[in-house]
């Protein structure tokens, strides 16, 4: 081995050289992988047939269908409760009857594409309500009987139709994909475990981003379908309320979960109500099961589109 300076100079010349040709080399290929995460991603966009803007989504509305009726019977076991069976599927239906017809009443009327179904889960200790894509809702005996009314049943089944309405399962599986790929390029290009566990939990901080957005965006549809069916929207207020006292009040900063907080989602839904009309506020729909309509309201412009405003 030689001791002489030049030589030392010489070995230090060669690692920069090795060093910066490892690091021009992971460029390339992170750079590779974000331009092919980004065309993936790009190329998924598909109208949604009942709002009408274009999403980013892993699947057809006839593929969600299919997984969604596959996933279905391992969800959990259906309710013993034939009451509440039947009550849970004949407010469902009437939700989604309701916007069927407004659907149909638009120019050109739009059909529904989405098989719904309705159940009610034997599980009395977690309170939960969940959709799979393609139209399947659930609900757990545990929420079911802390409700105080049949309003509010519709509210959570509302809020559950507007997560398969949104697409937002599909919607996420994309951007779960594309955040993947972000992820993976980081790690290429940071050369060690760091840089990836670095990328890792930024990319599941923008998923948990983009789960918060979906519930205010479904607070939004059952916030409209309980009154296209003939519902008292503010109840949907007294399901906050529920979930809140069943959460505890408690756990981490909102930013770091996946769900906003019922306090805050009840705020979003005031401010939602705040734009409605007090006299169609308990529903301006025809529910001739109901006593709680406010009057024959027949062709009462109301477009289901979450992203119209409710003047």
């Amino acid at each position: 081995m030689s001791y002489y300076p030049q030589d030392r100079q010489q070995q230090r010349r060669q690692r920069r050289r090795s060093i910066f040709s490892g690091m021009k080399l992971r460029l390339l290929i992170g750079g590779a992988i974000v331009l092919f995460s980004l065309f993936r991603f790009y190329s998924k966009g598909q109208p949604n047939p009942i709002t009408g803007k274009t999403q980013r989504v892993d699947m057809t509305i006839d593929q969600e269908i299919r997984m969604g009726l596959q996933s279905a019977p391992s969800m959990g076991h259906p309710s013993r409760d034939p009451r509440g069976t039947s009550h849970v599927r004949q407010v469902g239906l009437e939700l989604v009857n309701s916007l069927e017809q407004a659907l149909y009443a638009r120019n050109p009327p739009v059909n529904n594409p989405y098989d719904f179904g309705f159940h009610l889960l034997a599980d009395n200790r977690t309170v939960n309500a969940f959709a799979l894509p393609g139209g399947q809702v659930f609900i757990t005996e545990a929420l079911y009987n802390k409700l105080e009314n049949e309003d509010q049943l519709a509210g959570v089944l509302g809020h559950e139709i507007g997560h398969v309405i949104e697409r937002h399962g599909s919607e996420r599986m994309a951007k779960g994909s594309f955040i993947q790929g972000l992820v993976g390029a980081a790690g290429v290009v940071g050369g060690g475990t760091s840089s990836a566990s670095a990328a890792s939990y930024v990319g599941n901080m923008m998923q948990m981003k983009y789960g918060r957005g979906d519930e205010l965006e479904s607070d939004e549809w059952g916030v409209k379908l309980m009154l296209l069916a003939g519902y008292n929207a503010d109840e949907l207020l007294g399901v906050m309320d529920i979930l809140e006292k069943s959460s505890g009040g408690g756990g981490g900063p909102e930013f770091m979960s996946t769900h906003p907080r019922p306090a805050n989602r009840k705020a979003y839904i005031e401010e939602i109500l705040a734009k409605i009309p007090p006299e169609f506020r308990k529903g301006i729909g025809q529910n001739p099961r109901r006593n709680n309509r406010t009057g024959q309201q027949r062709g009462l412009d109301f477009d289901p589109n979450p992203n119209l405003d409710l003047d």
